[in-house]
């Protein structure tokens, strides 16, 4: 079928991929990465809450494998793939990461240490109480509105019916396109008391919800140290909090004293904590402190206690400071209370985030009210029916015994129909005219079995209609009385505060910076060696000395350096990476060093390094450069001075790259080879001393498809044999002659 031009939308690309990126954004932002204001939950947290609950996982019934609930949600709920979903288990299942815990797991759901969960076949878990009772009580009252599932074979809650501001209580984080969140956990009492405080007087100040919810509240405790950053926080929905762990000097045997860690910055969960324990000592081994003897991890399932142990005479405070400065013991939580709000994402203050929530609890009761209303005055009705039948019962008896069928009966009750009926006096037939029950009335009282006719059964039909009249009495006062709805909500919240609130773990107080008084350390030379494999270290110069054949044949590179001084690395792709030697660890001849690539910018799997050199050397030096595409030139040392971690050593062509890099203090020549076997050899003054920012000058005429393989620089005096593709060549016997020309063919 051909397509007629009129047919064929024209719009520009742009367009289209603006639109398409948009949709995609916004359904990654509200669809899984950010919570919901109302229940706090991700998309992919609800759905699996609400699978447990289909399940029946219930916190008294057994534990279900955890594969059968990721299984379950994947197939009815979430098609993104199971690790996403069992992550989510696991992360509600963790005490140290949420304030109340969603999920009550049985079996490895991993570790404040970082220690991953054991698989899903073999872990089980089961709705927490909390969850049961405050997240999924109320689902089948109708109060949450309910969506078809992917592909329309289920339905699934738009939200759950939670009735405390779980946003608060447990937090949220997570990356969206172009957006992300990282909302604190709070205190579950405190954040009752702020709603609260609310629902007494709206126009409430954030200032004044502090004195209620006093900050966040982290599972691992620490101290916040930046109270007075709080109410900006709150204010704007953004800010860092600055956390510090809770450490404590105690003294031990033998005059000595060691800081004990008790709680750790909620940053620290995780790898966090490996990392605190290799910066420390890290710190010991690069001399920065001379105090630290040893570090141990001692934690358990009783906590957190990660013991630093002193020197005798060591200035245990300073120590602390110090950890305070350059770990991760003190480190900082960025703040950004982004949510999804009416289909949007928004960042929102706390007063907001109350509102918010203090609304929805409104709605979710209104509908609750308004069900349970419609289902007592529904049973109003039938009891009325019922007790008016007892009133009549025997005309009523007479009706069903006179009528040919269930329908001729039914009429006859509720229209008073009496046609076809056969009746024992013309009395009862005119009674039977004048009712009127109900439909519902009607079928109740047809359903009605005999035994409702004994006395005690009336009473308690009687009691049991006095009953359902107090409830829509109650219900009714609910639903008319703002006042009143508060008074139910409050009292609601207060007892979910008396039976699931805690004392708060995190301390909150103002601290002033720490100022550390780092001594300069001893100047002293060191030796720097790294071996072919990019692993570095330092050797005592003593220990280099006696041993300096045996050193000399592990390493690639290998040179005495003063220990306030920095190495310098030149790489192929005409980069300069700087890494400071006091970094660089002290070790043993034989002890294996630390990877190069975890001191400085460089990377080994994109660059190779051709020189590497003290900068305290190059800057007192000119520098010599030489490419692959046979460009030459000398810099001035002085230009490889930088604050920075890594600078441009030379500009490069296009695929281009540097094969050599040295100092021209003691050279008289330079000799460059092409991989096609010709040689050159010429004067390095001929050589132009140019900027670091300059390509240079041509060293060697190429043909077509050749290169610059080797490159060095020779000494007037010195021999220089070199081994070219099998061949003994000795450069310094090489034809001197003028930069730039093609050079002589080896033989």
């Amino acid at each position: 079928m051909s397509v007629t031009e009129d047919k064929i939308i024209r719009t520009d690309y742009s367009e289209i991929m603006q639109k398409n990126y948009i949709d995609y954004a916004m359904s990654v932002i509200v669809s899984r990465a950010l919570p919901d204001v109302r229940d706090g939950l991700k998309p992919v947290q609800r759905r699996v809450l609400y699978d447990m609950y289909e399940l029946g996982t219930r916190y008294d019934k057994p534990y279900r494998k955890s594969a059968r609930i990721v299984g379950d949600t994947m197939g009815k709920y979430h098609p993104h793939g199971d690790s996403s979903i069992y992550d989510a288990l696991v992360v509600m299942a963790q005490d140290f990461k949420k304030g109340q815990i969603l999920v009550d797991g049985h079996g490895n759901f991993g570790s404040i240490e970082g220690d991953g969960a054991a698989a899903m076949r073999y872990t089980e878990a089961r709705l927490a109480k909390i969850t049961q009772e405050v997240f999924l009580a109320d689902l089948d009252k109708d109060i949450v509105d309910f969506v078809p599932n992917f592909d329309e074979t289920e339905k699934e809650p738009t939200v759950l019916p939670v009735r405390i501001p779980n946003i608060l209580v447990n937090g949220s984080d997570g990356i969206a396109v172009g957006m992300a969140t990282s909302i604190p956990p709070h205190n579950l009492g405190e954040v009752v008391d702020a709603v609260r405080a609310y629902m007494k007087n709206n126009e409430i100040t954030t200032k004044a919800l502090l004195k209620h919810l006093k900050g966040p509240d982290f599972p691992t405790g620490g101290i916040i140290v930046n109270a007075d950053d709080l109410l900006n926080i709150y204010e704007t929905g953004s800010g860092k909090l600055r956390i510090r762990g809770r450490a404590e000097i105690e003294d031990v045997k033998g005059g000595k004293q060691q800081i004990v860690i008790t709680e750790i910055p909620y940053t620290m969960i995780g790898a966090g904590i490996g990392k605190f324990l290799n910066d420390t000592a890290q710190l010991a081994e690069s001399h920065i402190t001379n105090d630290i003897s040893d570090i141990s991890n001692q934690s358990s399932k009783e906590g957190i206690r990660i013991v630093v142990e002193l020197k005798k005479g060591a200035n245990a405070e300073n120590v602390l400071n110090l950890l305070y400065k350059k770990t991760k013991l003190e480190d900082t939580f960025g703040v950004n209370m982004l949510v999804v709000s009416g289909g949007r994402p928004e960042t929102m203050s706390l007063k907001k985030m109350i509102e918010a929530n203090v609304d929805y609890q409104f709605e979710l009761a209104n509908r609750k009210y308004e069900n349970l209303l419609a289902k007592e005055l529904e049973k109003k009705e039938i009891q009325e029916g019922l007790m008016q039948a007892c009133d009549v019962i025997d005309l009523i008896i007479e009706i069903l015994r006179g009528s040919k069928n269930q329908k001729m009966a039914k009429d006859c009750l509720i229209l008073g129909k009496t046609e076809g009926i056969h009746f024992k006096s013309a009395q009862s037939r005119k009674d039977a005219g004048g009712l009127h029950f109900t439909e519902r009335q009607a079928a109740a009282i047809l359903e009605m079995r005999l035994v409702k006719l004994i006395g005690l059964e009336i009473e308690a039909l009687f009691k049991e209609h006095e009953e359902t009249l107090a409830h829509i009495a109650r219900y009714q006062e609910l639903l008319n009385n703002y006042d009143a709805m508060a008074e139910d909500i409050l009292k609601g919240l207060e007892t979910i505060k008396k039976e699931y609130g805690r004392k708060r773990r995190t301390a909150i107080e103002n601290a002033e910076a720490i100022v550390l008084e780092e001594k300069a350390p001893e100047e002293e030379e060191v030796v720097f060696a790294m071996d072919r494999f990019g692993y570095a270290k330092t050797l005592d110069t003593a220990v280099y000395e006696k041993n300096s054949e045996a050193a000399g044949e592990d390493s690639k590179y290998i040179f005495r350096v003063m220990n306030t001084d920095r190495i310098c690395l030149f790489t192929n792709t005409g980069k300069l990476h700087t890494v400071k030697a006091m970094d660089i660890p002290t070790r043993k001849l034989r002890d294996k060093g630390i990877p190069i690539d975890n001191l400085s910018n460089f990377t080994s799997k994109d660059e190779e390094i051709v020189w590497m050199a003290p900068l305290s050397f190059i800057k007192s030096n000119k520098i010599f450069i030489a490419t692959r595409q046979g460009f030459v030139k000398v810099t001035d040392g002085a230009e490889f001075e930088s604050s920075v971690r890594s600078i441009a050593a030379t500009k490069l062509q296009e695929n281009d790259e540097v094969v050599l890099a040295g100092a021209a203090k003691d050279a008289e020549f330079a000799v460059l080879g092409s991989h096609d076997g010709f040689f050159i050899k010429f004067l390095l003054n001929e050589a132009p001393e140019l900027k670091k920012t300059a390509v240079g000058v041509r060293g060697i005429k190429l043909s077509e498809n050749d290169y610059v393989e080797v490159s060095c620089l020779l000494e007037n005096a010195k021999e220089f044999i070199l081994d070219f593709h099998g061949k003994k060549m000795t450069l310094n016997r090489l034809k001197l002659s003028k930069r730039g020309g093609k050079g002589t063919k080896s033989r």
